[in-house]
């Protein structure tokens, strides 16, 4: 491809050299930049990509794109002055893959909590509808039926085009997106061109990263403000920011709610551990999923599947049909009637939903023993929220390590166990070891217990100090209570 076309949409402030020039690839890794290359140079959160031009050059790169020009030029080399590099990386991407997004309808999903739920559901319902489907998740990257591993909630600029071309060039029509903060913040779904948009919801989260709760805000409302008039726009009218996300869209604006007046409303007639009777609108559906946090996605996925154009009636028989997502609220029965429930729920506020779930739908003549972490490097402030939480609405509580990363997970729990109120203080005990921790949640157990080991979810690993382990809740809960039945 040609420089000069590679440029289309990117808000240039000086180009020195040609542009009518062939490149390979665009590469913002310079250890990847390979002969005939072009190297952008973003600045990153650990390091500046304006640090590695040099290098880049030296490995081949014939074009270099940063926003402050180097002080030494290079012969063969153009370099392109722009107004943002995220922002330049993202258009140029969509140039090179030749706009994929424009190819196929792409759903964005963005909230706190519910974004994995909605997209893999949507991706799930689709492809029972009979239509090749595309997702990318936290959880895995699909390309109709090929699986791929995801790395990032909203994965860069490069991948987010290589996938979407991946799915145009089999003939996927349809893509599910989870949409982040900081992907938003980073520029990285720039250029690319919605069907629609999704918020579930907004609640404490990411204050390491953003600089207050209204930034975060703003950042998820700022998705909505750039959908054009051709897209819709599905907002939760029960969150108090939903009716903000619609407030400058231009794009077709739809709402949902359990409690309030909405385009799409339900009621939750039953809810069990075997599932949700709910009524939408006027018709009533049986679901596999529980909660009255599943009853909200459900009535999302529902949403987007009438404005995509699916039919009622098959919407609601497709509805009954889907199966829980990997890590939320996943759950066993052993046999001695011990109920185990993996769940991802790592804010306060989904902890909060899942504890509440689980009380909706227990008897109270059982324990409700939850085992939970909070992640290192990560927002602090919510330890001791979410160890609150967790304290005043369980019978038990085990605190443990999470993820814990660079951080002393003795310090994260110290930090989680400031929070609790003192009438809990006899209901908690602190187990550094994660898988001790659950061991230790099983053996206190008795027939008909309930037990919720939260945080990790669909999570296969545990990084401590860099490194990541293998540990799997679900597969380390169920290897123990196996092992306790025999």
């Amino acid at each position: 491809m040609q420089l000069k076309e590679l440029l289309y949409k990117v808000a240039l402030v000086s180009v020195k050299g040609p542009t009518d020039i062939a490149v390979s690839k665009i590469e913002f890794d310079s250890r990847k930049v390979a002969h005939q290359d072009v190297f952008v140079a973003i600045r990153g959160t650990v390091s500046n990509g304006h640090d590695y031009i040099a290098k880049a050059i030296e490995l081949g790169a014939v074009v270099i794109v940063c926003d402050t020009l180097p002080e030494q030029f290079h012969d063969g080399v153009t370099y392109v002055q722009v107004v943002d590099t995220n922002s330049a990386l993202a258009y140029m991407a969509n140039n090179f893959y030749s706009n994929p997004s424009s190819q196929l309808k792409l759903v964005g999903v963005t909230g706190t909590n519910g974004k994995t739920t909605i997209a893999t559901l949507l991706y799930q319902l689709f492809k029972k509808a009979g239509y090749k489907v595309g997702l990318l998740s936290t959880v895995k990257i699909m390309v109709d039926d090929t699986v791929y591993k995801a790395t990032h909630t909203t994965p860069d600029s490069l991948t987010i085009n290589q996938y979407l071309n991946a799915m145009v060039q089999i003939g996927c029509e349809f893509c599910f997106m989870e949409v982040s903060s900081h992907g938003v913040h980073q520029k990285r779904t720039e250029g690319l061109v919605f069907e629609g948009g999704v918020f579930t919801n907004l609640s404490h989260d990411h204050l390491d990263y953003h600089a207050s709760f209204a930034e975060y805000r703003d950042v998820k409302k700022s998705f909505f403000d750039h959908l054009p008039k051709t897209a819709f726009a599905l907002t939760n009218n029960d969150d108090k920011n939903g009716p903000v996300m619609l407030q400058n869209t231009q794009a077709r604006k739809l709402t949902y709610a359990l409690k309030s007046m909405a385009d799409y409303k339900a009621q939750i007639l039953e809810n069990q551990l075997s599932g949700l009777l709910l009524k939408v609108n006027e018709n009533e559906v049986w679901v596999k999923l529980i909660g009255s946090f599943n009853a909200y996605n459900l009535l999302a996925i529902y949403g987007v599947a009438l404005a995509l154009g699916l039919e009622k009636i098959e919407t609601l028989r497709l509805l009954s049909e889907l199966e829980s997502v990997s890590g939320r609220f996943q759950f066993i029965i052993s046999k001695d009637k011990i109920t185990a429930i993996v769940d991802y729920a790592h804010t306060p506020d989904a902890l909060e939903n899942v504890l509440r779930t689980i009380s909706d739908i227990r008897t109270k003549n059982e324990q409700l023993i939850t085992v939970v972490g909070c992640g290192g490097d990560r927002d602090k402030t919510k330890r001791p929220v979410m160890a609150q939480i967790a304290a005043a609405l369980s019978d038990k509580v085990i605190f443990t390590s999470d993820n814990p990363r660079s951080e002393s997970p003795e310090q994260i729990i110290v930090e989680m166990e400031a929070g609790v109120e003192p009438q809990d203080f006899k209901k908690t005990i602190s187990i550094v070891d994660r898988k001790q921790a659950i061991k230790t949640a099983c053996q206190l157990a008795n027939a008909n217990d309930i037990l919720l080991i939260a945080g990790k979810g669909h999570e296969t690993y545990q990084e401590i100090n860099g490194v990541r382990h293998d540990f799997d809740d679900m597969q380390i809960v169920k290897d123990i209570l196996e092992l306790l039945n025999k």
